[in-house]
């Protein structure tokens, strides 16, 4: 065997061990007689998460942008006492209307006094803490938070957040602002302005001597362990008197729409008066059930995923849809007015939360909006069989039945 011939056959049984190899790499790029398997470098575990990413349904078309991102992927600030990581239109750009903060505090450690040019929309997904806040009249609000629960704080309003002692030594939880080109280290601190500011005009100020300043911290806290604090009735100040509106909200107490194929819980001004600028729904779907099809009519839907896994196509008119997967801890994105469903994919219940910066929620049903539309018409679009069309319901159905 000449060496020409013995490279041939070396290279042909490489190319059928890389094949094989790469064929039990990751899952197939091929669907409904379409696409071809990957020559070069492969990222099976992340293709893994992707599956409709990696091989699109056939009714996916036309370029749509990316409106998934992972909390995974944030960069992670560890301060002493915690972390933070945030999702805003730098991570993911096509999220202009909101931005999204995940915090974990352990037990008594304290995010610093602060408040933000942003409205800021709390969701508590494990443990406790305590919430403080005052306005512009001098009233104050305390009030101690826990799984499930909401808590909102108005542009401008300074407020701070310590955790409790807890099963889970402190707790996480999710922050929603109401400006996608929000950034956490863009926050007016406490500490961060009286470093910055001279000691003799801060001992003017306060009618306190220079020295008083002395130990001042040199730069921003930000996350940092505080005192154990002492029951909830020594925190309430008084003040002016308690804030009119309260800026926390026990959403799990709230009774959901209930179906066969899961649970829907809306909070909005409606019974969240303070929430005067994002509207929120809490929608959990048991495995196999589907958020219907539907569409927003009062702003794009910035949506966190607790739970499980599902996907979503989204329709973007102009014959363009995309479909993402999504498990815990990924943010979806649905631009304004635009059609999609979520579908459970799992065989857990899929958790998820969708807002929206908005006062009040808001969506409109396809099925609904068909049901109510002369039936003849909706025969003329859609070719289905009257018969069928006559029987579809008329009251809106967020989850559909199992």
């Amino acid at each position: 065997m000449n060496d020409i011939s013995r490279r041939t056959l070396i290279a042909a049984g490489t190319a059928l061990a890389v094949g094989g190899a790469r064929a039990a790499e990751g899952p197939s790029l091929e669907r409904a007689g379409k696409g071809a398997d990957v020559l070069g470098p492969r990222n099976p575990a992340r293709e893994a998460e992707d599956p409709n990413t990696v091989a699109p349904p056939t009714t996916d078309h036309g370029t749509m942008p990316n409106l998934k991102w992972s909390f995974a992927d944030s960069h992670m600030r560890l301060e002493e006492g915690g972390w933070a990581r945030q999702t805003t239109v730098r991570e993911l750009p096509i999220s202009k209307a909101m931005a999204g903060v995940t915090m974990r505090l352990k037990a008594n450690a304290v995010r610093e006094m602060h408040w933000h040019k942003e409205a800021e929309w709390s969701h508590m997904i494990k443990g406790r803490a305590r919430i403080t806040a005052i306005d512009a009249e001098g009233r104050t609000f305390a009030d101690d938070v826990g799984e499930g629960d909401l808590w909102y704080s108005p542009s401008g309003i300074p407020h701070t957040i310590q955790a409790l002692e807890s099963d889970v030594d402190g707790c996480e939880f999710l922050l929603a602002f109401d400006d996608g080109g929000f950034s956490e280290d863009s926050t007016f601190l406490i500490t961060d302005w009286l470093a910055h500011t001279p000691k003799d005009v801060l001992a003017k100020n306060f009618g306190l001597p220079e020295s008083a300043f002395a130990n001042i911290p040199e730069r921003e806290l930000y996350i940092f362990p505080g005192p154990k604090p002492g029951p909830l009735a020594g925190d309430r100040m008084g003040g002016a008197g308690p804030i009119p509106k309260a800026f926390s909200h026990r959403m799990l107490a709230q009774e959901p729409i209930r179906t066969k194929g899961g649970t829907v819980r809306i909070t909005d001004t409606s019974n969240f008066p303070a929430s005067e600028t994002i509207a929120a729904a809490l929608v959990e779907l048991e495995p196999g059930a589907m958020r219907e099809l539907h569409w927003h009519p009062n702003g794009d839907a910035w949506q966190y995923y607790l739970s499980a896994k599902g996907r979503m196509t989204v329709f973007g008119s102009e014959s363009k849809a995309r479909t993402f997967d999504y498990q815990a801890g990924d943010v979806g994105y649905v631009p304004f007015a635009m059609g999609h469903y979520i579908e459970n994919t799992g065989d857990t219940p899929l958790t998820f939360l969708e807002m929206f910066k908005s006062p009040r929620y808001a969506d409109l049903s396809l099925r609904q909006w068909m049901a109510l539309t002369p039936h003849a018409l909706v025969q003329a679009h859609t070719r289905i069989d009257p018969k069928l069309i006559d029987g579809l319901s008329a009251k809106k159905g967020p989850v559909v039945p199992l």
